[in-house]
């Protein structure tokens, strides 16, 4: 698989990034709260972060060492975050989002877990997909659950942010878990 696809979901489209979006991204992503929520996330979002993190992301797709896709709203086309996965050895990936604060609590970023997770599963062979939380956002903890994902426990100061150690909590699916979920939800 060369080319990154888009997928379509109920009420989104997640697609490959662009440069064109490099703005919004800039917008959504510098908001502080963003930033304070995420482990990676810099603060502030300077001029031409989102334009170098948009460049690296083909080659990291065509060496299968990640992909990242654009969330957007199925009718509008509006960006309003972004769902990825980092490959890791033994066929291992470890998801991580981020969405505009104006999306939160809406139930986009669930559905966009989900079909990353199924895109990490059936198109790049994952045998399990990991994510974790910073504990201070339970938020994106009940993001994994209902995506699927299962508790697999805390790690206490496991990181720094802003100068302070945090604890991380972290969830996992296997291949064969989401393959049963999916033949049960099937059957309702």
């Amino acid at each position: 698989m060369d080319q990154q696809p888009t997928i379509t979901t109920t009420r989104l489209v997640l697609r490959p990034f662009s440069q064109d979006d490099a703005p919004e991204v800039q917008h959504l992503a510098g908001n502080r709260a963003i930033a304070a929520t995420t482990l990676n996330m810099p603060h502030p979002y300077e001029d031409g972060v989102a334009e170098a993190w948009i460049g690296t992301h083909q080659k990291k797709f065509e060496n299968r060492e990640a992909v990242a896709f654009a969330i957007t709203l199925r009718e509008a086309g509006t960006l309003i975050g972004a769902v990825g996965i980092v490959v890791k050895e033994h066929d291992r990936g470890e998801m991580g989002y981020w969405l505009g604060q104006p999306y939160w609590n809406q139930g986009y970023m669930t559905e966009a877990a989900r079909t990353i997770i199924a895109f990490g599963f059936n198109e790049l062979l994952l045998n399990k997909i990991t994510a974790s939380h910073l504990v201070g956002n339970p938020a994106s903890g009940r993001v994994m659950e209902k995506a699927g994902m299962k508790y697999e426990g805390c790690s206490p100061q496991h990181v720094k942010k802003w100068g302070r150690y945090e604890d991380l909590k972290f969830y996992g699916i296997l291949k064969n878990d989401f393959a049963t979920q999916r033949q049960r939800d099937a059957l309702k």
